[in-house]
């Protein structure tokens, strides 16, 4: 053979696919006619098409390497020929410029399927502490029928008569780099090569249908709302039977009747009369642990806060438990009978707080503005 394909393109003769093609578009971009309107130049142009129209199919590959033609001896870059006929595809030329890159041939029928998202709601005790819950999944399964081939029973996809089974279609056209010849997908086969003439009456020829199944979630001690677990591969099987894409479990948190969630700390606020809060109590609380007597020391002020350590929920990443804060607020009564009104007066008198004078300080808090300060800091 009077020509080296391999020399042209200036690669040795084990070069890979990806040297070649990186050979071809670093010259392709200095001989160019547009970039170099030398006669020669365009001579040399013509044969680096060439050059790379063999080089780059490997069936025209191996019958170079073995001696043969795999031109059938049409030269591929004589005269006539354009500047555009060393190239399979226009794509080629965008390649050599531009550096985008193009797939070639068939497209798969069998893909990956989407991820999916259901949500859970769960109550305070099983976020605290854990739990193993079962749910219904509305998802996308491999269809039984034709096992995702997507062909009805007996019969099998058949290769596209239009392209082929090449998945696209080409054709020359006229352009100011002469004849170019382009390719886009088959319309017939829209770009996967075959066809299912005869396709599967349960899915339809996607391979997949519409389930619902039973799954069980384990939710981890700790979660929060907004928390999501990834299930993988539990989510929608792809199209054609392909790998099932992963599931999302979101964790919606319901309000508890007593306590408020603020992290893994739990708070709840207590209501007492003024003469427990004077003389001292203990109250019930039904806590996450079970039911425990909150100890009121005498003296206790409104907005004062009780901790009970360990009590809260469990950390999600790491060991031990929040804390359960109780926030005490002292009531004072506002109707009294004559003999409660009386004993308030003595006490008041033996107090010496007949007339008090008062403490006076800037602003004014109520029990929610001194809870936020001190989470503030302040």
């Amino acid at each position: 053979m009077a020509t080296d394909y391999y020399a042209v393109l200036g690669v040795q003769r084990d070069a890979s696919q990806d040297e070649i093609k990186k050979a071809f578009r670093r010259l392709a971009r200095e001989l160019h006619p547009d970039v170099n309107p030398d006669p020669k130049t365009q001579e040399r142009f013509k044969e680096i098409n060439t050059a790379y129209e063999v080089l780059s199919d490997p069936q025209k590959k191996q019958m170079y390497d073995l001696g043969g033609d795999p031109l059938g001896g049409a030269g591929g870059g004589g005269a006539g020929a354009g500047f555009g006929a060393g190239f399979g595809n226009f794509s080629d030329i965008m390649d050599a410029f531009f550096g985008t890159a193009s797939q070639r041939g068939p497209k798969s029928r069998t893909r990956r399927g989407q991820d999916a998202m259901i949500r859970l709601s769960i109550d305070l005790n099983e976020a605290a502490f854990g739990t193993t819950r079962e749910i219904q999944v509305d998802t996308a399964t491999v269809c039984n029928s034709c096992n995702g081939e997507g062909a009805a029973p007996g019969t099998s996809a058949q290769t596209c008569d239009m392209c082929r089974g090449r998945g696209e279609v080409s054709q020359v056209t006229r352009s100011f780099l002469g004849q170019v010849m382009t390719s886009r997908p088959c319309p017939q086969c829209q770009g996967f090569g075959t066809v299912v003439p005869n396709p599967c009456p349960d899915c339809a020829g996607d391979g997949r249908v519409r389930t619902r199944r039973p799954l069980n979630v384990k939710i981890p001690a700790g979660v929060d709302n907004g928390t999501r677990i990834q299930l993988a591969g539990e989510g929608e099987v792809g199209p054609g039977g392909g790998p099932p894409g992963d599931l999302y479990v979101e964790i919606q948190e319901k309000p508890h009747s007593t306590f408020q969630r603020r992290g893994d700390d739990l708070h709840c606020t207590v209501t007492i009369p003024m003469t427990a809060a004077s003389l001292g109590t203990q109250v019930p609380l039904d806590t996450l642990d079970g039911r425990e007597e909150v100890d009121i020391r005498p003296g206790t002020q409104s907005g004062q806060s009780i901790p009970l350590h360990g009590r809260g929920v469990t950390h999600l990443r790491g060991n031990g438990r929040g804390d359960l804060i109780v926030h005490v607020e002292v009531m004072t009564p506002g109707k009294l009978d004559p003999e409660q009104e009386e004993l308030l007066r003595r006490l008041a008198k033996l107090r010496g707080e007949e007339r008090p004078t008062g403490q006076f300080q800037p602003g004014q808090q109520g029990l929610f503005s001194r809870l936020k300060d001190a989470f503030n800091g302040r």
